[in-house]
């Protein structure tokens, strides 16, 4: 019997990696036709206009800071630098907690300027609505990182190196890279459109 040798397919897609792109365009729909509400509920006028409070410019900033620190970790992942790539999680991890609190603050803030979630009493306060709402599921979408990068770093810390630790820091980076940018373009669109 003759033996066969079997090549592997180096131009397929991961399965994992591809799970996480579908995630990362369904969560671009949703926000693009939450942000396209927000654009048309805004033209119907009867729309309080107001000051965003600072915090959410730190957070953005945190985010930001946050996106070189898990580059980092990337990058030491790839060079097999392990002592780096630990660094770098921790540090990822705590300016996702950072940013976290920052947007709690920053709900603080609108809740001090008389800006709740849902007001009945005036209902030209829906613009204070739309900015939970989006910066609330956006957190949710910064939690699921969160999560990932704490089973990522148990990972990093208790395993040896293997090519699967590799996708699963590509993969994170990925992630939050999308969430950082999500942020951004969320934080300038509620300072321009306000």
């Amino acid at each position: 019997m003759k033996d066969v040798e079997y090549e592997f397919d180096t131009n397929r897609v991961n399965p994992k990696k591809f799970a996480l792109w579908l995630l990362i365009i369904a969560a671009i729909m949703l926000f693009a036709g939450l942000t396209s509400a927000y654009i048309v509920r805004m033209g119907e006028g009867n729309w309080y206009r107001f000051e965003l409070p600072k915090t959410f410019l730190y957070s953005t900033i945190t985010i930001v800071i946050s996106s070189f620190t898990m580059w980092w970790a990337y990058r030491s992942a790839k060079k097999a630098e392990y002592a780096q790539l630990k660094m770098g999680l921790l540090v990822t991890l705590m300016l996702g907690f950072g940013f976290c609190y920052l947007q709690y603050l920053g709900w603080q803030a609108l809740n001090q300027m008389g800006l709740f979630f849902a007001d009945d009493v005036h209902g030209d306060r829906v613009s204070a609505s739309f900015i939970y709402a989006l910066s609330g599921l956006h957190l949710v979408h910064i939690l699921g990182g969160i999560i990932f990068l704490i089973i990522l770093t148990i990972r990093v810390f208790v395993t040896k190196a293997t090519s699967t630790l590799l996708l699963s820091t590509n993969m994170c980076n990925t992630y939050w890279h999308f969430v950082g940018i999500l942020w951004v373009y969320l934080y300038l669109f509620f300072y321009f459109a306000h």
